[in-house]
């Protein structure tokens, strides 16, 4: 079973991830490197210079590691807990790369996605602009300290796009009021609902409204 985290920067994938772990028989973890891209913090300073070395960068890395990975340990029969997916890398692309780029780009990654396992679920970690910009402040990474708010709120549109079109199974989750690293009954309510989505016991039905 492949589950993975996505949301947009800063929402809390990595944490949940990692939380999530243990609750789903010892799940093996699939963590997203990013720091090793060496155009990162020019990017983030110099957005339209760095944009398409950067993003090849990140594409090339993500498909070595998930073509690498993912069917290995799937092929093993073990749970996979992701905080990325594949599909993530063609969102950024789309608000970084213009013209030919983006083209070519694309023509990559469809090649190299069919190669890729889809996750049985891919858990959306929604948030407001508000929150997601607290958030990064928060954890105060050096190369995200000039992270602009228009740049977050076009990767937070990019994702519930891609959430409202997409075929894959898939789970929103409002984390604007959640704490799962403070509060156990939220990173609780979290694995219900995964487990009520893939319908893995045990878990208690959510109530709709009126029940």
């Amino acid at each position: 079973m492949y589950i993975a985290i996505e949301g947009v920067i800063g929402v809390g994938k990595t944490t949940l991830a990692r939380l999530l772990q243990p609750s789903f028989e010892n799940a093996d973890l699939l963590l997203e490197v990013f720091e090793e891209n060496p155009f990162l913090s020019d990017f983030y300073s110099d957005r339209a210079r760095y944009a398409f070395q950067t993003q090849i960068f990140f594409l090339l890395s993500r498909y070595h590691q998930q073509n690498s990975t993912v069917p290995a340990i799937l092929g093993r029969g073990k749970t996979l807990i992701a905080d990325y997916t594949f599909a993530k890398d063609s969102l950024f692309a789309r608000i970084n790369l213009f013209g030919d780029e983006l083209t070519m780009y694309h023509r990559v990654h469809a090649a190299l996605a069919e190669k890729i396992p889809l996750p049985a679920l891919t858990v959306y970690l929604s948030a407001s602009v508000d929150t997601l910009m607290a958030r990064i402040a928060l954890r105060d990474r050096s190369y995200e300290r000039t992270m602009e708010r228009a740049y977050i709120a076009d990767l937070a549109a990019a994702y519930d796009d891609f959430f409202a079109t997409t075929e894959t199974p898939y789970l929103i989750i409002d984390s604007n009021s959640l704490d799962f690293v403070r509060y156990p009954e939220h990173l609780k309510l979290i694995e219900n609902r995964i487990r009520e989505a893939l319908g893995i016991s045990p878990y208690q039905p959510t109530l709709l409204d009126g029940d």
